[in-house]
């Protein structure tokens, strides 16, 4: 069976790996992306990309997408506010889940944050354990659910403090060993080509990737 990917955000960090990786993919008949900015620069899609900008907090008026395999890489900055992450963090991936699986989607892979737990005081990782928790509970076949530490690259918004954690990057990773591991940083790119490797693994289940994890699927 010919497998389609839908992908939720392809202009963050790793969402543009994901995006050009998917469609460089020839697993896949039709890469389908929701954004909320308009792309540029995707090379090789040969007609197989399908590039639509959306209104994620109309999205069930729109919605007319159809796939097997959902990826999520919708997310925002710390520097937004409270009301602006539980949007784009939670309700936007949740509801596009939802309906994607509504549509027939079988699998889904998102990307979290590492620490993530729904009963957490920190905002952010209680934020990003209850998506974990709802989107995990739609019924997909499949949800492969990833924790990288801190994610290196360049950002089209910049976070604060991004270029300090690039250049710091690999010094960090050669220090943090141990339990410290999994916070250690990790490519973007590293954690697209993983999360595409998840769901072509077709495991049944709801599975949780720290870096130990992401670097092996990565690999192959």
């Amino acid at each position: 069976m010919s497998r389609t990917a839908l992908l939720l955000g392809g202009t963050g960090l790793v969402g543009s790996h994901c995006l050009n990786q998917l469609v460089a993919d020839t697993r896949y008949s039709q890469v389908t992306a929701l954004t909320r900015r308009p792309l540029t620069g995707v090379d090789g899609a040969e007609g197989r990309l399908d590039v639509r900008v959306v209104d994620f907090d109309r999205l069930a008026e729109q919605w007319d997408f159809k796939a097997t395999d959902v990826y999520c890489c919708l997310g925002t900055t710390m520097n937004s506010s409270r009301e602006e992450f539980q949007r784009v963090d939670h309700d936007y991936p949740v509801e596009a889940a939802r309906l994607a699986h509504d549509a027939g989607a079988q699998r889904l892979a998102i990307v979290s944050a590492v620490g993530a737990n729904p009963r957490s005081r920190i905002s952010l990782l209680r934020v990003k354990g209850e998506t974990e928790r709802d989107v995990a509970a739609l019924g997909y076949g499949t949800v492969e659910i990833f924790q990288p530490g801190t994610l290196l690259g360049d950002r089209t918004k910049k976070r604060a403090g991004q270029g300090i954690a690039n250049a710091a990057g690999p010094v960090a990773a050669r220090v943090m060993a141990g339990p410290l591991r999994r916070f250690r940083p990790v490519g973007s790119e590293v954690v697209a080509k993983a999360m595409i490797a998840s769901l072509h693994r077709d495991e049944p289940g709801v599975h949780t990737h720290t870096n130990k994890e992401i670097l092996a699927l990565a690999a192959g």
